[in-house]
């Protein structure tokens, strides 16, 4: 008998515990999720690699997981307790954190965690890596402050082997201040009263937290510049606590063969001739191989691989004297959605690497080229793959510190004055927005820089223009997408909704890409995928899928007109719905196409005929 009552109270704890572990973390289903959701393994979400551009495979440990967390007042020191289990990397107010919480610019949200530091990392230099974390951060390793940062867009990194103790178990503590629409900071669609075309915000951890152990001297990382008219490849890398006579051998391959190498110091530029090079593009879109080594007397200290591709985007003239944009010297119209990469269960994450990239194979499918990535930055692994499949990306600078408007007069395109930002609302912008450039320079996909959107706190127009034509001359920069017109940049973009219409030809005298950065947003709301019961909408709301379908069709039907009076792009808005836009060509839980995807392919692809252009 007390055998039995020993067994049976073995079973019961054994219950209890495991129930207790189901109950620190599930999905919040208050409102639509998307097929994915259910799938999360909250021991294992986003378990990919995430830096597909620089990769170590063999030393990292990913620490996406359940942490612990606890929302206190600013001005409280540290929390007296944590209140239960968050689910890393998913925001704190998203449904696949299991919290679902707000937090706002008078309170702190903090995160615990003790992770296990595996034995092969010791006596290397521990890094701790971070995605993005929105907005202004600190990290303590067992008891200290490690860093801090300020950005929710960009990658940052801390060595934080000095904080490290003896043993495995490490103590994480990271706190996390963010402002939302209350700060200067960029952004992009969050409030702290979502309604319109504003949304949710975005507080904390929301990409992926990872370790990785490195040598003492390693390559932080590197810069790929193609050159299709010279048929060369120049490669730089920076490098950590480099030593005089340290070396960089760089190795092109094409698949597992290496076709060409050079070596050079450890500061010096590779410049690699490519024989028969392969071109990218959106058909065949190719990537080279490319392998990096940090050699020391001839010894490896460091390696990385890493990937290009040989592509070109410009701008030349046609026949009428009209720029256009080009691919690889060649005239590609280029047709895509608006793209916001929200999620109704992670906000600004998706639920898992597939759910991601099946909005990008869904667009491929209906017959899109490109997207124009608005006013958010993806996880690299988002870029990577479409590098992969051949999708051009338009990527734009989350915006932030709204305040000034956008004027026109009948007919002409005019300019607002610019925003007087404060020069700690400018140091952020620009701190980030150089940030985010260094950190997607090396993705071949993406064509176009946008630094401001619809004079969304556009200030210092010719400036910031300037600076990023500067800072990346392989890109084409589109200084503000239906926003305040300035003769600067390579692109003039107008916003017309609904229906489709282009810039004046002669406007700045012909001296920029005529592009149509915005138009469409018809609207469908569905009964049970919607975000909420009511105050949907659209730029036109329809009832069924085959008026809706009809009226799309007058639209590619106008493009195509267009494009031969000089329109080189158009932005059709968008991807899916958005928390309360219901003009998606998908619904917001990915649940359901609004047009056939076979007849939009179709449509679509008309617009790429290349005798549209005399």
């Amino acid at each position: 008998m007390r055998k039995f009552l020993s067994v049976a109270a073995i079973a019961l704890l054994v219950c209890l515990t495991a129930n207790a572990q189901q109950a620190q973390w599930h999905l919040i289903k208050d409102k639509i999720v998307t097929p994915w959701a259910e799938r999360v393994n909250p021991k294992d979400p986003l378990p990919e690699y995430p830096r597909p551009m620089l990769v170590r495979s063999n030393n990292w440990k990913n620490l996406n997981g359940l942490w612990s967390y606890a929302i206190t007042p600013k001005t409280q020191a540290e929390p007296a307790k944590y209140e239960g289990s968050i689910l890393v990397p998913f925001a704190v107010e998203s449904a696949l954190s299991g919290v679902g919480k707000t937090v706002g610019k008078d309170s702190l949200l903090w995160y615990k965690n003790t992770i296990s530091l595996p034995s092969n990392m010791k006596n290397k230099e521990v890094l701790l890596h971070f995605g993005a974390v929105d907005w202004q951060s600190e990290v303590f390793v067992n008891g200290k402050s490690a860093g801090k940062h300020e950005g929710g867009f960009d990658p940052f990194t801390l060595n934080i082997t000095p904080f490290l103790k003896t043993g495995a178990k490490q103590e994480i503590i990271i706190r996390v201040w963010d402002p939302t629409d209350d700060g200067p900071q960029p952004r992009g669609k969050q409030v702290k009263t979502p309604e319109g075309i504003w949304y949710t915000p975005v507080t904390g951890i929301w990409q992926t937290v990872w370790l990785e152990a490195v040598p003492k001297t390693y390559i932080t990382a590197t810069k790929n510049t193609p050159n299709i008219d010279a048929h060369t490849i120049s490669v730089s890398a920076s490098v950590e606590n480099a030593q005089a006579g340290d070396q960089l051998k760089v190795e092109v391959l094409d698949g597992a063969t290496v076709i060409a190498q050079n070596k050079t110091g450890a500061k010096e530029t590779s410049i690699i001739r490519l024989q028969n090079q392969k071109l990218w593009s959106i058909n065949s879109p190719f990537l080279y191989n490319l392998r990096v080594t940090l050699l020391r007397n001839n010894k490896v200290v460091d390696e990385v691989k890493s990937y290009f591709a040989m592509r070109k985007i410009s701008m030349a003239p046609d026949a009428n004297g009209i720029q256009r944009m080009m691919l690889n010297n060649n005239f590609v119209f280029q047709y895509g959605p608006l793209d916001q990469g929200w999620w109704p269960d992670g906000l600004y994450t998706p639920p898992t690497y597939e759910a991601m990239i099946y909005d990008i194979d869904q667009l491929k499918r209906m017959g899109f080229n490109m997207i124009r990535k608005h006013i958010k930055v993806e996880p690299a692994t988002y870029y990577a793959y479409c590098d992969k499949v051949g999708m051009l990306l338009w990527q734009d600078m989350p915006s932030g510190d709204l305040g000034n408007g956008w004027e026109t007069r009948p007919g002409v395109l005019d300019r607002a004055t610019d925003q007087n930002r404060t020069p700690e609302s400018e140091g952020y912008y620009r701190k980030e927005w150089n940030l985010i450039i260094d950190a997607l320079y090396n993705y071949p996909s993406i064509v176009v820089w946008t630094p401001f959107n619809e004079a969304w706190g556009q200030f210092k127009t010719v400036e910031i223009t300037e600076w990023t034509m500067k800072k990346d001359p392989t890109r084409l920069v589109n200084s503000a997408s239906g926003g305040n017109f300035y003769p600067t940049g390579h692109i003039i973009d107008l916003h017309n909704y609904p229906h489709p219409a282009m810039p004046a030809p002669d406007i700045f005298g012909k001296k920029q890409i005529l592009v149509l950065g915005e138009f469409g947003g018809l609207g469908l709301p569905l009964e049970g995928h919607t975000w909420q019961t009511n105050k949907n909408w659209g730029y036109q709301s329809f009832k069924t899928s085959e008026e809706m379908f009809k009226k799309y069709v007058t639209f590619t039907d106008r493009i195509a007109q267009l494009i031969p009076l000089g329109l080189s792009a158009a932005v059709y808005t968008q991807t899916t719905d958005v928390e309360g836009e219901v003009n998606g060509f998908m619904t917001y839980d990915r649940k359901v196409e609004k047009m056939p995807v076979d007849k939009l392919h179709e449509v679509n692809t008309k617009l790429y005929d290349a005798s549209l252009v005399k």
